[in-house]
């Protein structure tokens, strides 16, 4: 199920194994991986699957933050995590914590100085960075707040601060550990949408460890499954959640696959007929004549 390999892919990782500090099970496992620029790849499966470290190991936190056992090799815009440090890496990739209160420096009086934060470091030119500033915050929606200070917010709020202040650094992959875990369900399509349009128009690398795999199933082009921190599908959306013999190793299915599941187990689904995993294919699969 494996898509073909890229030639030069933006981010490789070359049966990568990492053990956390104090721990004896590997929470990564001989992970072989490459994901080309401008793709829009989807990391899924059960808590505890591998999912936030393989995030962590992309964007050099394993091992330079969290330290720990590292075999394998992990290479990003052609710099190895191994051997750059965090801020050499910060200009390629750029990483959404799950948690924003992890995200927020603390150091600032309002949202626009937060996301201003990194530029400021990089020593980027006033005008340019409030150009930027400005731009992404138009883009997930927080121009009403941009005089607030980022510790009076609330979680939603704060969440798309911290994925505005990563997104002001334009890297060229960007992962995103469930983005809209503080969100409600209008603000996840929001910033999801807005996370998709960026990316497509600056050929942005994305990455996504989300659980809300009716959104992935639509937009995500690529999804791979994790399961104790091995790596068991890879492929399309619709190949990896209409895969029933993943279902029992943790990797969900769409309420749509769920139910035409249920139809098929009735007989009221067509012989052969792949199962669906977005509601368009639903539908069209649903109006389909039946045998009398």
């Amino acid at each position: 199920m494996a898509p073909d390999r890229p030639v030069n892919p933006i981010v490789s990782l070359e049966r990568v194994s990492y053990t956390y500090p104090a721990t004896s099970r590997p929470a990564l496992r001989e992970i072989t991986l490459a994901i080309p620029a401008g793709q829009f790849c989807a990391i899924i499966g059960a808590n505890g699957a591998g999912k936030s470290t393989l995030g962590y190991a992309v964007a050099g936190y394993v091992p330079h933050f969290y330290h720990g056992e590292l075999a394998g090799e992990v290479i990003v815009a052609g710099k190895s995590t191994r051997e750059a440090t965090i801020g050499e890496l910060v200009s390629s990739v750029g990483l959404v914590f799950q948690n924003p209160f992890n995200q927020i420096s603390g150091t600032r009086l309002t949202v626009r100085e937060e996301i201003a934060f990194g530029m400021e470091n990089l020593g980027i030119e006033r005008e340019e960075m409030e150009g930027r500033c400005q731009t992404v915050m138009e883009l997930v929606g927080i121009c009403e707040i941009a005089e607030r200070s980022p510790v009076s917010l609330s979680g939603g709020q704060m969440q798309r601060v911290a994925i505005a202040s990563i997104l002001v650094m334009q890297p060229q992959v960007l992962v995103l550990d469930e983005p809209t875990s503080q969100l409600d369900p209008i603000g996840s399509r929001e910033v999801l949408e807005a996370i998709q349009s960026l990316a497509e128009a600056r050929g942005i690398t994305v990455i996504v460890i989300e659980h809300k795999l009716e959104w992935l199933a639509a937009h995500a082009e690529r999804v791979v499954a994790l399961h104790e921190g091995v790596l068991i599908a890879d492929g399309a959306p619709g190949e990896v959640l209409a895969d029933e013999s993943l279902w029992g190793r943790g990797v969900g299915r769409t309420r749509y696959t769920h139910v035409a599941w249920q139809a098929r187990n009735a007989g009221r689904w067509p012989e052969g007929l792949p199962l669906p995993v977005t509601l368009e294919q639903a539908v069209d699969s649903f109006q389909l004549p039946r045998k009398p």
